[in-house]
């Protein structure tokens, strides 16, 4: 019933044809994981409980035995406080929710699950990363509120630099008239002009504020169509 109930407010909260669901809606799917673990922990904790003692066993020396025991593991058991302690933070804080993509340490992916013990990272290689929330010091949330698709282009030092840059912001509007791209940009391309001197290219930085998770999509699509355009108009990106 408690599985049950959670995938029905997950599907109910869940939106066709949306690119990115609502910072409020990734929040609440990801309390809802945390009810899902934690209710699961108190059932089957119960279960247990109730199966014993109408089995004719007294639960208090056993409860008293285990709390001995927690002493006696007291070293061990201060990693998984440390695990509940962080993780409780990390979901009061929203530092990141499920489907966010995040870089933790040196590992990165798609948020999938997450708990007040662990969280689970999936790469883009499909590799599933579990790292104990007590483990985490840093991290990289590349998906929040919005996103920056910034690019670095370099062109030959023999090329008019303003061509090259007003050709860049041409297409920066080009993309947006896309029925598709015009979707996931939020702003006009933003020019942030030269930006280095290369032993081979003059480097050229520009970004483009984008809906989160879509900035790699953008950029991917930008590269394709200016590199086609540099080669239309001859404007040339040297080799190192």
């Amino acid at each position: 019933l408690l599985k049950a109930g959670v995938r029905r407010l997950e599907f109910s909260l869940t939106q066709k044809d949306v690119l990115r669901e609502s910072e409020a809606t990734l929040q609440i799917k990801t309390v809802a994981k945390l009810f899902n673990w934690l209710g699961t922990v108190i059932i089957v904790t119960a279960i247990l409980y109730i199966v014993l003692e109408k089995h004719g066993l007294d639960m208090a020396p056993l409860l008293a035995g285990a709390g001995i025991m927690g002493l006696a593991f007291g070293f061990g058991g201060q990693y998984l406080i440390r695990d509940l302690i962080n993780g409780l933070f990390i979901l009061i804080e929203g530092q990141y929710r499920i489907n966010d993509v995040v870089k933790i340490g040196e590992y990165g992916g798609l948020v999938e699950d997450i708990n007040l013990r662990i969280t689970t990272l999936r790469d883009l290689e499909g590799r599933v990363i579990i790292i104990p929330n007590g483990e985490i010091k840093t991290v990289v949330n590349y998906t929040k509120e919005y996103a920056q698709a910034l690019l670095n282009v370099g062109v030959a030092y023999k090329e008019n630099i303003d061509r090259v840059m007003d050709v860049i912001k041409e297409m920066g509007k080009e993309l947006r008239k896309d029925p598709y791209f015009k979707r996931l940009i939020l702003d006009d391309l933003e020019m942030l002009g030269v930006d280095d001197f290369s032993d081979s290219a003059v480097i050229i930085k520009f970004r483009m504020k984008t809906l989160p998770i879509r900035q790699w999509e953008v950029m991917r699509e930008f590269r394709r169509r200016l590199k086609n355009k540099f080669d239309e108009l001859g404007i040339e990106i040297p080799f190192p």
